[in-house]
């Protein structure tokens, strides 16, 4: 039997990883700046984290949620106390995609209406809704089309007020990455997440703030719709709630009440995952990672905007994105081969870094160095 052939893969075998840095077969050393998609939120094989998973391992790996997990309390607890939302409530899921796919599920469970509005360059994951809600054609299949998906241009306060004005009561959520991440690194600005938020309180439409992979504290705020001062009615997560672990969750405002049924999954919230989510909470807090991701963030901003070869670079914390000119298109590519290091991409050009919030400035300075060089190589060629 072959894979399903869908991935372009790069001929490298990584068999060791820790901290920022990524090892392949050969020995050979590589600086993580990509974090497998915004995945390694606390640094690849942290103590801690390995002790942890290892620790539940040895007790019970695996039970459904027809019984008591206290683990899955602990996790709720622990994430209401560091995203500073106490009050909400938290469904245990698998993927990003899930949690969105629940997500907007919950919203027309709520106000019993059907029509999503998402925007332009959105992401939120290959399931049947989150498909339909996300703006690239080529991975949407038939099956999935719906007239239930509203595509509004990104950032666009005047868009979304006139189709709330006209469907209002027809709208059952709006989903928003706060950073968009596959679309380019593009920020929701503050204002356009407070219509949001308004617009969605006066119609009696749910907020549904896709955090996924500008979530969990990446952009120097637990959630990065927080630069905007807003809460939204559910929050969804994944990517670096597990640290590698596949673990996602949504949080859900008071005002929307379960009941039996509503809501289910075989795997989401098992021992293991539980175990995953708290050490990843618990490093967050005992190293001041949130804090870190900030300060570096806004260091390697800084010094990338010193590159005057390098266009409309942006983003916050650890979320960093910018624009190469056609003759440094293959600067990605030469990063990996040349300098070894992993960065991330957004058609057509667009460099992304996603790396741990552990990030040292050192980690920082190594890749800054390394660019420089690759960009007077590739220009005196």
């Amino acid at each position: 039997m072959k894979l399903f052939d869908v991935y372009p893969i790069n001929d490298i075998t990584i068999v060791k990883a820790k901290g920022s840095y990524v090892w392949d077969q050969e020995g050979q050393q590589y600086l993580d700046l990509y974090g497998g998609h915004a995945v390694i939120s606390i640094g690849h094989t942290h103590p801690h984290y390995v002790q942890r998973i290892t620790d539940q391992l040895n007790k019970v790996g695996f039970y459904s949620n027809s019984i008591h997990i206290p683990l899955q309390e602990e996790l709720a607890d622990k994430l209401g106390k560091v995203s500073g939302r106490p009050d909400y409530q938290l469904f245990l899921c698998n993927s990003g995609a899930e949690a969105n796919e629940n997500a907007m599920k919950l919203a027309s469970f709520y106000n019993g209406r059907k029509k999503v509005v998402a925007f332009s360059k959105s992401f939120h994951g290959r399931t049947s809704l989150a498909v339909a809600v996300t703006d690239n054609p080529a991975i949407v299949a038939p099956v999935n089309q719906t007239d239930n998906a509203v595509f509004l241009p990104f950032n666009d306060t005047e868009a979304l007020e006139a189709y709330f004005k006209d469907h209002g009561e027809e709208v059952s959520s709006v989903i928003v990455e706060g950073i968009q991440g596959v679309g380019g690194i593009n920020e929701a600005s503050a204002d356009f997440l407070q219509a949001i938020s308004r617009l969605c309180k006066q119609y009696n439409a749910v907020f549904i703030a896709d955090s996924v992979q500008c979530g969990y504290g990446r952009s120097g705020k637990f959630f990065s719709q927080d630069h905007a001062g807003v809460d939204a009615d559910i929050y969804t997560m994944a990517k670096g709630m597990g640290n590698g672990f596949p673990v996602a969750g949504i949080i859900i405002a008071p005002h929307l009440k379960p009941k039996y049924g509503m809501l289910g999954t075989t795997f989401g919230g098992n021992h293991l995952a539980c175990a995953a989510a708290l050490a990843v909470l618990e490093v967050m807090e005992q190293e001041k990672l949130i804090v870190n991701a900030a300060e570096t963030g806004n260091y390697l901003m800084d010094e990338l905007k010193k590159i005057t070869q390098l266009k409309k670079v942006r983003g916050k914390g650890l979320m960093i994105g910018f624009d190469l000119p056609e003759s440094l298109k293959d600067l990605r590519k030469n990063l990996l081969f040349g300098q070894r290091i992993f960065t991330g991409e957004a058609k057509p050009n667009t460099i992304r870094l996603l790396p741990s919030l552990a990030l040292r400035k050192k980690d920082a300075d190594e890749f800054l160095e390394a660019m420089q060089e690759e960009i007077h190589s590739m220009q005196t060629v």
